[in-house]
């Protein structure tokens, strides 16, 4: 077998590759309309699907994407915004409101494509009106720091929302409405992707209230009365408005983690994809992952070693401490803590889009020395996670894992490699190793 780092990394880019849109978006053009052809999306992959929009398309076309900041590409007809993400901006506010422009006054020989993928819901915030721009960039800022769920984030921003939850997609009536999409939520949900501009809703502004109790989430007042009005209501099922309106999935985290599984093929490792809609505080999903892949380096069991075991979806952090970090490495931080040093298992997580977190550094690669080398250094692990510090952590150990923007988006990717004649059982205390 080929040295353990370059297989991660070269599965990881696998998993990259596969939701290119240069690839993805060909096969699933709609057939040109009589009419006008208005190409409108958001996310951190518009940019480049619009890019493969116009190579791909026979015909005239106009529109206008919006994507994150540094992930624009050139083009042609399709305008090209850049916008604040996580955190929504004035850019992003300005760009949803022209998108909805772009589609007003349209027949139903007209043809709308949206382009979508994962990060929309930040670059879109068109607030109900009412509301201010700085009370959804509180609240979202909240929210990302709770430890809600990517679903439960969603349908609060859906009932907030002018554009959102159904929105665009009702604003393009009588036109025929073809949604292309690139999945980074676990199960695939369309109405979570990008909190579903084009798609109805079936939540409730009741659930939105609900979810905000959960979390002990206090939010501005304006917000509170669009929620508890009813005003924030969004657009469902059976609405004649989105009936000409469709939704064709072009990348998905399964394809993704069946990639990197051809790859690991090659090497001649097995893999096995344990789920592609894991969800969960990182740092508990990293201990389970720390506890399978001792139990399969020491006992063989569920799968014999030499193996790779894959898995996706949408992890969360509680945020608690003040460092810097995002849920692949808090994963990663957590999963070498449970390893406890043993040998012949290594690991690589990362963010298909590049960015782990608000930083750009995709994620990072843990080895079975990774652990001794921090302390050596005078570098706490413990301290570390405690303080959400993983980027930090792994900086000083040279480990991060950065590909620049991907221009693409299916979510986090996890990977660990357990070498043959491996040994993990408990490691005897030593030299502060299992402090």
């Amino acid at each position: 077998m080929s040295d353990p780092r370059s297989v991660l990394h070269a599965l990881f880019a696998a998993a990259v590759a596969s939701a290119d849109p240069a690839q993805r978006v060909r096969p699933f053009l709609p057939d040109p309309p009589k009419g006008r052809t208005i190409v409108v999306g958001c996310g951190k992959a518009s940019a480049s699907m619009a890019h493969a929009f116009e190579e791909a398309w026979p015909g005239p076309l106009e529109g206008l994407v919006v994507t994150r900041y540094g992930h624009g590409v050139p083009t042609t007809r399709i305008e090209v915004v850049e916008a604040s993400h996580p955190v929504p901006d004035a850019a992003g506010e300005t760009a949803a409101r022209r998108i909805l422009e772009r589609v007003q006054g349209l027949t139903a020989d007209d043809l709308v494509v949206c382009l979508i993928s994962g990060g929309g819901s930040a670059l879109l915030p068109l607030p109900l009106s009412g509301i201010t721009l700085e009370d959804k960039q509180s609240l979202n800022k909240a929210l990302l720091r709770s430890g809600a769920t990517i679903g439960e984030m969603n349908c609060v921003r859906r009932h907030l929302s002018a554009i959102k939850g159904g929105r665009l997609g009702a604003a393009c009536h009588p036109a025929r409405v073809v949604t292309l999409l690139i999945s980074d939520v676990p199960g695939d949900d369309p109405i979570n992707i990008a909190s579903g501009p084009t798609v109805p809703d079936p939540t409730t502004c009741e659930d939105a209230i609900a979810i905000l109790d959960r979390y002990g989430i206090e939010a501005a007042p304006a917000v509170m009365e669009a929620l508890t009005s009813g005003r924030g209501e969004s657009i469902k099922p059976n609405d004649e408005r989105l009936e000409r309106a469709e939704v064709r999935m072009i990348a998905t985290p399964q394809m993704a983690l069946e990639a990197a599984a051809a790859v690991a093929a090659e090497h001649g490792l097995p893999a096995y994809i344990l789920g592609n809609a894991i969800e969960g505080e990182a740092r508990d999903v990293g201990k389970v992952m720390a506890a399978i892949a001792r139990q399969v380096a020491g006992k063989g069991q569920p799968f014999a070693t030499p193996c790779v075991l894959l898995s996706g979806g949408e992890t969360t952090v509680t945020v608690r401490g003040h460092g810097r970090g995002g849920r692949n490495v808090e994963f990663l931080l957590s999963l070498g803590l449970g390893l406890e040093g043993a040998p012949g298992i290594h690991a690589l997580a990362g963010d298909t889009d590049g960015v782990d977190g608000s930083e750009n550094v995709a994620g990072a690669y843990w080895g079975p020395d990774s652990l001794g080398r921090a302390w050596a250094m005078g570098v706490n692990p413990h301290d570390s996670l405690t303080a959400n510090d993983g980027h930090g952590f792994f900086e000083a150990l040279g480990d991060t894992v950065v590909t620049g923007p991907t221009l693409t988006n299916v979510n986090d990717f996890r990977a660990v490699l357990i070498a043959a004649d491996t040994d993990a059982g408990p490691t005897p205390p030593s030299n502060g190793l299992n402090r």
